[in-house]
């Protein structure tokens, strides 16, 4: 079964993806904050990482760059402030950045039928 890390500040965002993303039939792991999910990204658990854009304990885009030194599978941005940040996150070399105002979960599933 292929994993899923999902990192989101918002209790219940990380609650409604991990049931979301079980009903996709993946398995999920949620961190509420940057540090947290670290070390299971790091550790190479992930198949495709998740994240929004806000954190108690880092900035979302420098989050983003440790990332990228970190692990080279997909990685997802799923925030509802990416609408006037995408083509910067894109250049980040994130895979894509989905607002939460969107139609977000057919797009998250096109890149989840990808895995």
């Amino acid at each position: 079964m292929k994993r899923i890390v999902h990192v989101d500040h918002s209790e219940f965002f990380r609650k409604f993806m991990r049931n979301f993303l079980k009903k996709e039939g993946f398995e999920a792991e949620s961190f509420s904050s940057a540090q947290e999910s670290s070390v299971a990204i790091s550790g190479g658990i992930a198949d495709m990482v998740i994240v929004g854009l806000t954190f108690a304990d880092a900035e979302g885009e420098e989050f983003l760059k440790n990332l990228q030194d970190a692990y080279s599978g997909p990685v997802i941005v799923l925030s509802s402030s990416v609408d006037d940040r995408r083509d910067d996150l894109l250049r980040l070399g994130v895979t894509d950045a989905i607002s939460k105002t969107d139609a977000w979960q057919e797009r998250l599933r096109f890149h989840l039928a990808a895995l």
